[in-house]
């Protein structure tokens, strides 16, 4: 992952000043076990341009953070796109423009404008192309978006799903950096890091002089703090009108989760048999210690191919412990890849947002082992509907980047169709959230209830 950094007209030789960064030599540096180097490839009299490059060690991320990436911390993008680790592995190289503070003798040329041109990519992001110009074009860049070729030797896609930004505008090198470093993680997927006070505060500095006049101010905010379970925006002094984000306002994907889990549950709730459910994908046991407390359940298999999500499932369900009432699920290691005879014959399976996260031609296989060999007496299924991302802004984006992909209404519905091609289940569809007139509900469900057993 890169940034170029490209300006033109009289006097840019004084950026290399504010860069605190001699054009003779190539800069290299190892942050924390990842590589960030900076060479000029231009430097004259009215022309400069400079490269950033960023190479993070994907063991040390896989390592530092897998507790956050779980599994697909070996699959996932994080060491190729820009994004939040970008910004972080370059802040130290960037250090003295970021704060504006050069030697004393270029500090004059902090606040001076000059024309720049700023390159970046490959980024990796759900936000449209539409949005991305609504966050760039405001604070006065012209946008162009491209996207990377591909040479596949099969027919596999014509495009390649990367994008590179370029953006042209008058500002200062300093208030550019800062743009790019608020504005980039807000184009990420998500963050690698806990954002606390700290967090807020970095964005309201870097910020200053252009993000409260941002008619994407309160976007940004969500977007760029949207793993922080309150906001609690502290008001500036010279702004009484500061976005106040209630809890209420930034919990609505927490709120979906909880939404998904009461219908799962109703529905079971009103099943004659339920004495044996089974929670495929049962991640840190979310459902499952609430399927704990279902009556008239007395099994719960929580199976779970990770194990760092399945120990923080066992911590969840002895706290549950303490409470009465609960049956304590038990805790399996295993995949829908691998038939596992003690699966068989339960009344219930549930799969909550676990078939985006497969392979399309891997889920024939796997409802033929669920429906043909396993025989559940109800298999529930969620997944997004893709059509409901246009309430979210994302456009043809996905709703997490470790999503395979995401399906309408009409193509979940003649995917449930197609795996029932025995026809011994008959389908019951429903929505779970938010019902929006043309949309339909953000999650889209499916319970297959068997004929005869």
């Amino acid at each position: 992952m890169q940034l170029t950094i490209h300006a033109s007209g009289p006097d840019v030789k004084v950026i290399s000043y504010l860069l605190a960064k001699n054009p003779n030599n190539l800069y290299e540096r190892c942050v924390n076990g990842h590589l960030v180097r900076m060479f000029y490839s231009k430097f004259v009299d009215e022309e400069l341009e400079v490269t950033f490059f960023v190479t993070p060690d994907p063991i040390e991320l896989s390592r530092n953070s897998s507790a956050r990436y779980d599994i697909t911390s070996y699959i996932n993008d994080r060491e190729f796109a820009v994004s939040s680790i970008f910004c972080t592995l370059l802040r130290t190289a960037l250090g003295t423009a970021l704060n504006g503070k050069p030697k004393e003798e270029y500090e004059p040329w902090v606040d001076h404008a000059f024309s720049f041109r700023f390159e970046f990519g490959p980024l990796s992001s759900s936000l449209s192309d539409q949005k991305i110009v609504q966050l760039f074009e405001p604070i006065g860049y012209d946008v162009t978006i491209d996207y990377g070729e591909v040479d596949y030797s099969v027919d596999i896609k014509t495009k390649s799903t990367a994008r590179y930004l370029t953006l042209n505008g008058m500002t200062t090198l300093q208030t550019g950096l800062r743009q790019l470093f608020v504005l980039i993680p807000v184009l990420d997927n998500y963050k690698h890091y806990y954002i606390d006070e700290k967090e807020i505060e970095k964005i309201q500095r870097y910020g200053e002089g252009w993000l409260d006049a941002h008619p994407e101010r309160e976007y940004i905010f969500q977007k760029a703090l949207r793993f922080k379970e309150v906001y609690s925006l502290v008001e500036s002094e010279n702004d009484r009108n500061s976005v106040q984000m209630t809890k209420e306002e930034s919990d609505v994907k927490v709120r979906l989760n909880d939404l998904r889990y009461e219908k799962i549950i109703s529905h079971i709730n009103r099943l004659e048999s339920k004495d044996s459910i089974v929670d495929f994908g049962s991640g840190e046991g979310k459902l499952s210690v609430r399927l704990g407390f279902v009556p008239g359940v007395k099994e719960i298999l929580s199976v779970e191919p990770s194990e760092s999500a399945a120990l923080k499932a066992l911590k969840r369900f002895e706290k549950a412990d303490e409470k009465e009432g609960f049956l304590r699920p038990t805790t399996m290691m295993g995949s829908l890849f691998y038939y596992d005879e003690r699966l068989k014959y339960k009344d219930v399976m549930i799969l909550c947002e676990v078939i985006e996260h497969i392979d399309e031609a891997r889920l024939p296989k796997i409802m033929t082992t669920i429906l043909e060999e396993y025989q559940p007496g109800v298999l529930i299924v969620t997944t997004p509907n893709q059509e409901y991302n246009q309430v979210y802004d994302m456009a043809e984006g996905v709703r997490h980047h470790d999503h395979r992909f995401e399906w309408t209404r009409d193509e979940f519905s003649s995917w449930c169709e197609e795996q029932n091609h025995a026809g011994r289940y008959e389908l019951q569809f429903d929505g779970i959230g938010e019902e929006h007139d043309h949309f339909g509900f953000p999650t889209q469900m499916c319970m297959f209830v068997r004929k005869e057993r």
